[in-house]
């Protein structure tokens, strides 16, 4: 066992949670903004919405195959797919915490989400 692939998996994935997370509140900001702009419609902001929960979840799966190719890693399909629908779940169920001005995610949620990613990562195979 490779403990070096755990640690790269939690690195990988603590950079991609940042970086969905923050692209969660400022997609939800936008989404608020266009909604207050005054107009009567019950869906309005909901294309800015969907555009950002939407690409958070395509983008995590990306964002978590690159960081550990970046760091010389092969056989992540195992943590792509898995950390990619963990990301879908947890999304969706903090997505009200989020979606507030200066709202995140909580702390233990997050963390726990990168140690299921380091594990998804140790989980993966290595082809040589």
């Amino acid at each position: 066992m490779r403990y070096v692939r755990f640690v790269k998996g939690a690195v990988s994935t603590t950079a991609a949670t940042a970086a969905c997370h923050a692209l969660m509140t400022a997609g939800y900001a936008w989404a608020r903004g266009k909604a207050a702009t005054g107009e009567a419609t019950i869906f309005a902001g909901a294309f800015e919405w969907l555009v950002t929960t939407a690409g958070t979840w395509a983008l995590m799966p990306l964002l978590l195959g690159a960081g550990m190719r970046a760091m010389r890693e092969r056989g992540n399909t195992t943590l792509m797919v898995g950390g990619g629908l963990l990301w879908a779940v947890l999304s969706l169920s903090f997505v009200d915490e989020i979606d507030r001005p200066g709202g995140f995610m909580p702390l233990p949620a997050l963390v726990a989400y990168v140690l299921a990613g380091a594990g998804l990562a140790g989980a993966g195979t290595e082809r040589r």
